[in-house]
C-alpha cells in the first residue's frame, strides 16, 4: 500500500509544475534518446557515402512506423485507460488492461513479423522501392552509360530496402511490445522505468550500429539488425520489471480480458494514436513517390531533413506524452481546474523550447544535415551534393511550424487522458490526412517541389488553431456535464 501511495503522490500531492516535471521529463528524455539511436542509425547509413542506401532508410521508414502504431495503439491507448482507473480507485481492472494491452501486442508482433519475411515482395512496390517499377520509369532521353547506371542505382535501392525490412520483421513482436509497454507502465506513474527501458534499448542500438554497419560492412542490413536487437533488449527489461517489481501490472493471461469495457476503454483512446502513426506513414508513402517523381535524390534529402528535424518534434511530443496520465487522473477524479493548469503550462514549455530549437536549427541548418551525410570514395560526389542541397531546402522549410508543433501534442494527449478518443482522431487525421494529403496534392500540382516541402508545415498550423479551438469546447461541455462532481484545485 505504502508503494501505491507513493506512484500516486504524484497525481495527487504535487503542484502542477513539480508534476509536469516529474512525469514530463522522463519522457522527454526517452524521447531524446530515441530520436538519438535514429538519427545514429541514419549518421552511420551515412558513412557509408551511398545516397541509395539512405534512399532505403527513407523508404522504408513508413512501415516501421506502422509497427510503432500497433504498439502505440494498446500501449498508449492501455496508458491512459489504467491513469484513469486508478484515479477512480479501480485497481482490478488495471490488471485485466494490462495483461490485454501486452498479450493484444504480441499477437500484432507476431503477425508484422510473418508480413515483413514472407511478403517483403508485395510491399516493395508499396514503398516505391520496386526496381522494374522504378526503371520503367526512367526518361526515354536517358541512355547508354548513364541509363546503365540508373538501373544499377535502382536494384541496389531495391536489395537495400528489402534487406532492411526483412531484419525489421524479424524484430516485429519486440518492437511492438516494447513500445507498448513503455507506455503502459507510465499509467501508473512509472515514468522512469519506462525511460530505462528505452534508454537500455537506445544504448544497445547505438553501441551496435558502428559495429555493423561500419565495421562489419553491412549498411542498411546492419541499422536493422541492430535496431531490432535494441528492441529485444528493452522488452526483456520490462519482462524483468514485471517480475521484479511491486507494479500494479501485470502479463498474467489469467487477468486477460476484453469485456467489461477492457476492449472498447483501450481502443477507443489508442485508436486515435494509431491512425496518427498509420495516416503519417501513409502520408510519408505518397510524399515519397511524389518527390521519387521529381527527383529519387529528394527522396533521401527528405528523410535526412525529417530524421533531423526529429529532435525537435519529439522533445515536444515527449511533454505532451508525459502529462497523459496526470491529465487522465485529474479528469478521472474531476478536477477540471487542476486539469486545466497542466495543460496550460504544458504548453507553455513547449513554446519556449519549440522556439528556441527552431532559432538554433535555422542559424546552423548546413552543419546539422552535413553530419547525417557526406561524400566519400563510394558513391557519387554529385549525388550526395544535390541530396544535401535538397535536405537543407526541406529542413528550414519543416522548421516553419517548429515553434507551435507542441501546442498539437499536448492538446492531442489531453484528449486522450480525458478519454475524447474521438476528439484526439479528429485532430490527428486532420494533420496528417485530411488537411496534409490534400495541401499535398493541390501544392504539387499547383507549385511542385516548392509545394510537396511546405505542405507539412500549412497542415501543421491549421491543426495547431483546432487544437486550441477543440479544447476549449471540450472543457465547457465536460464541465457542465459534470458540475457536481468538480473539486476545486
Amino acid at each position: 500500500m505504502q508503494v501505491k501511495e507513493k506512484k500516486l503522490s504524484v497525481f495527487e500531492i504535487d503542484s502542477v509544475p513539480r508534476a509536469v516535471a516529474t512525469l514530463a521529463i522522463p519522457s522527454v528524455l526517452s524521447m531524446l534518446v530515441t530520436v538519438l539511436y535514429n538519427m545514429v542509425d541514419t549518421v552511420f547509413v551515412g558513412q557509408t557515402h551511398d545516397p541509395y542506401q539512405m534512399n532505403a532508410v527513407s523508404m522504408a521508414t513508413p512501415v516501421f512506423m506502422i509497427l510503432m502504431a500497433f504498439g502505440n495503439l494498446f500501449g498508449i491507448g492501455g496508458c491512459a485507460f489504467i491513469s484513469r482507473s486508478l484515479g477512480a480507485r479501480e485497481y482490478d481492472r488495471v490488471k485485466k488492461i494490462s495483461s490485454f494491452s501486452f498479450w493484444g501486442a504480441v499477437v500484432v508482433g507476431l503477425l508484422a513479423t510473418f508480413a515483413l519475411t514472407l511478403g517483403v515482395s508485395w510491399i516493395l512496390p508499396l514503398v516505391g522501392a520496386d526496381a522494374a517499377s522504378n526503371i520503367a520509369n526512367i526518361s526515354k532521353d536517358i541512355s547508354g552509360e548513364a541509363y546503365d547506371r540508373l538501373v544499377s542505382n535502382y536494384q541496389n535501392l531495391e536489395q537495400y530496402t528489402r534487406d532492411y525490412l526483412f531484419y525489421i520483421g524479424i524484430g516485429a513482436i519486440p518492437t511492438v511490445l516494447s513500445s507498448a509497454m513503455s507506455n503502459l507502465v507510465k499509467g501508473e506513474g512509472a515514468a522512469k522505468i519506462s525511460m530505462f527501458g528505452m534508454m537500455i534499448g537506445a544504448v544497445t542500438n547505438i553501441i551496435l550500429d558502428p559495429i555493423m554497419i561500419l565495421a562489419m560492412g553491412m549498411g542498411v542490413k546492419g541499422a536493422a539488425i541492430a535496431t531490432s536487437i535494441g528492441n529485444t533488449v528493452a522488452m526483456l527489461f520490462y519482462f524483468i520489471y514485471l517480475k521484479v517489481s511491486h507494479t500494479m501490472l501485470t502479463a498474467n493471461p489469467k487477468h486477460f480480458a476484453m469485456k467489461g469495457g477492457i476492449f472498447t476503454g483501450v481502443f477507443s483512446i489508442g485508436i486515435p494514436m494509431f491512425f496518427t502513426n498509420v495516416l503519417m506513414s501513409l502520408s510519408n508513402l505518397v510524399l515519397n513517390r511524389l518527390l521519387n517523381n521529381i527527383d529519387v535524390l529528394a527522396t533521401g534529402g527528405m528523410g535526412i531533413a525529417m530524421k533531423a528535424n526529429m529532435l525537435v518534434v519529439f522533445l515536444q511530443l515527449g511533454i505532451g506524452i508525459g502529462i497523459q496520465p496526470l491529465v487522465g487522473f485529474h479528469y478521472g477524479a474531476r478536477n477540471f481546474a487542476k486539469m486545466t493548469k497542466v495543460v496550460r503550462f504544458s504548453m507553455a514549455c513547449t513554446l519556449v523550447i519549440g522556439t528556441i530549437m527552431t532559432a538554433l536549427y535555422f542559424l546552423f541548418t548546413e552543419p546539422i544535415i552535413s553530419i547525417f551525410m557526406t561524400a566519400g570514395s563510394s558513391g557519387s560526389v554529385a549525388d550526395v551534393t544535390a541530396q544535401q542541397g535538397y535536405a537543407v531546402k526541406m529542413l528550414r522549410a519543416l522548421m516553419v511550424s517548429g515553434p507551435f508543433l507542441g501546442i498539437i501534442f499536448v492538446n492531442n494527449n489531453a484528449f486522450q487522458g480525458m478519454g475524447h478518443g474521438l476528439a484526439s482522431l479528429i485532430l490527428s487525421v486532420s494533420r496528417q490526412g485530411f488537411v496534409f494529403l490534400p495541401v499535398l496534392f493541390i501544392a504539387n500540382a499547383l507549385v511542385g517541389l516548392d509545394g510537396l516541402i511546405f505542405a507539412q508545415p500549412i497542415a501543421d498550423i491549421c491543426s495547431v488553431i483546432m487544437a486550441l479551438v477543440m479544447m476549449e469546447m471540450i472543457k465547457h461541455k465536460d464541465k457542465k456535464l459534470l458540475t457536481p462532481g468538480i473539486r476545486k484545485a
